[in-house]
């Protein structure tokens, strides 16, 4: 469960972000904050794994604010604005800021940014040794943009989650498998791969074995010569 701060100085903002976030699952809003000074004193107290951070704050500056949220402890900012310049973006990127989001958005799009979030916070803790093609895929998970032949129903992120697993595998999964290791239900999990078996991006055999219908088991489809 993935822990989340909400701050702006609109107090109704605040509460349509923080209905946003409890409508997504693996999220809790652990608390609002509407100043700078009430956002650090949040940090310490409720300990976020996430801070969406208003960048125009009444007391102190969104950017300085971040800055000062990772010098307490280890977060992670996501900032919320409704304009930024170059320079304000490269100075959030600085005091650590993983990502924007820009007012107004609706509630799909905030959907999106977490679940890429979430995603990539799933893989990171997975990973024991990060080299370069590593810490770049994690990088473009985080940044993913949606797919539109992604069917209804089912999220661009998490099915990219799922093949990542199963690129990272070095053998066949079952869905039980790439349910543990995505954080998906075990059912979801189906969902997902029997799409990317669909598109060809998948490959299905059965294990026989037992009483009982056959286990299906997945891996990415081999590349075709020719």
């Amino acid at each position: 469960m993935i822990r989340v701060l909400v701050v702006d100085d609109d107090f109704r903002v605040a509460s349509i972000h923080r209905s946003y976030a409890e409508r997504i699952a693996g999220v809790t809003v652990v608390g609002e904050a509407h100043t700078g000074a009430e956002a650090l004193e949040a940090n310490v107290e409720h300990q976020p794994d996430l801070v969406l951070l208003d960048i125009y704050l009444p007391d102190l500056g969104g950017v300085e604010v971040a800055h000062r949220l990772r010098e307490q402890r280890p977060v992670d900012v996501i900032v919320v604005t409704a304009a930024a310049d170059v320079a304000t973006v490269r100075a959030a990127a600085q005091g650590g800021a993983l990502d924007y989001l820009v007012k107004p958005f609706t509630f799909a799009t905030f959907r999106a940014k977490l679940e890429r979030y979430l995603a990539w916070r799933t893989k990171l803790s997975q990973v024991a040794h990060a080299d370069q093609p590593t810490i770049d895929r994690l990088f473009g998970l985080l940044h993913a943009e949606s797919e539109p032949s992604v069917p209804k129903g089912l999220s661009a992120t998490t099915l990219a989650l799922v093949e990542e697993v199963l690129r990272d595998a070095d053998h066949e999964l079952t869905a039980v498998e790439v349910s543990q290791s995505t954080g998906v239900s075990r059912v979801t999990a189906r969902r997902y791969l029997d799409h990317l078996a669909d598109i060809g991006r998948v490959e299905i055999s059965l294990q026989y074995g037992g009483v009982g219908r056959p286990q299906h088991r997945y891996r990415l489809a081999r590349a075709r010569e020719g």
